[in-house]
């Protein structure tokens, strides 16, 4: 990141497009706070994630649901715990180790499969999975948190366009705030309400969709 002034308001539906490497996985890497800011202010949800530790740091990680790049989904277990980890932050220590052996919340997890359209998965071993059924899992996890705030870092990259289409328009329709780093503008027009653009880790678009086509991210991802 280099110099970047961002502010996000609730209810907004960000994109946050760029090349490979312009800094989009950091940028919300530093927002989920698994990556502290070396520099300036970071404010999510009104904290300081690089400033909380401890119960502060778990109850803001409730509020924030993100859909990692690489999914931090545990291959060994089944989808129905991979789901449910998206309450993990919630639940007492007791009632995680209950739901290994007896999953809890049974029928939040196949509403949220449901969506996603694998229901029919819930008890299959996640690494058995497709990429894309592993993605949309991961989707699943943040729909079963409810979280007022929604990091997805490429939600949709191993999905057909069909699927990537529904993917983004359960995210977002959750009515959280959404920050998605996307590559296919399609997308971003479609389903978010503003488009951030990142070239070399800073912020070189900044525009309302309404005003966007299709054409103009074309030419900025040319240039």
């Amino acid at each position: 990141m280099d110099g970047v002034d961002l502010t996000v308001d609730v209810g907004e539906r960000v994109a946050v497009v760029g090349a490979s490497g312009a800094g989009k996985s950091t940028l919300l890497a530093v927002a989920n706070g698994s990556v502290p800011a070396t520099a300036g202010t970071v404010e999510v949800l009104g904290a300081d994630p690089g400033a909380l530790s401890g119960r502060a740091l778990r109850q803001l990680r409730a509020r924030v649901g993100t859909v990692h790049q690489h999914l931090e989904l545990v291959g060994q277990l089944r989808v129905v715990h991979n789901v449910n980890a998206g309450r993990l932050a919630t639940w007492p220590a007791w009632r995680a180790a209950v739901s290994l052996l007896r999953p809890q919340g049974l029928p939040e997890v196949l509403a949220a499969l449901t969506e996603v359209e694998l229901a029919d998965r819930v008890w299959e071993r996640t690494d058995r999975l497709s990429g894309g059924q592993r993605q949309r899992v991961a989707v699943a996890r943040v729909l079963v948190q409810r979280p007022e705030l929604v990091l997805a870092d490429e939600p949709a990259s191993a999905l057909d366009p069909v699927l990537a289409d529904r993917t983004m328009a359960l995210l977002a329709g959750t009515g959280s705030t959404l920050v998605a780093s996307l590559h296919d503008p399609a997308l971003a027009l479609r389903h978010c309400t503003r488009v951030v653009g990142l070239a070399a880790g800073r912020v070189v678009l900044d525009s309302p969709t309404a005003v966007l086509s299709l054409a103009d991210l074309t030419a900025f991802y040319r240039r």
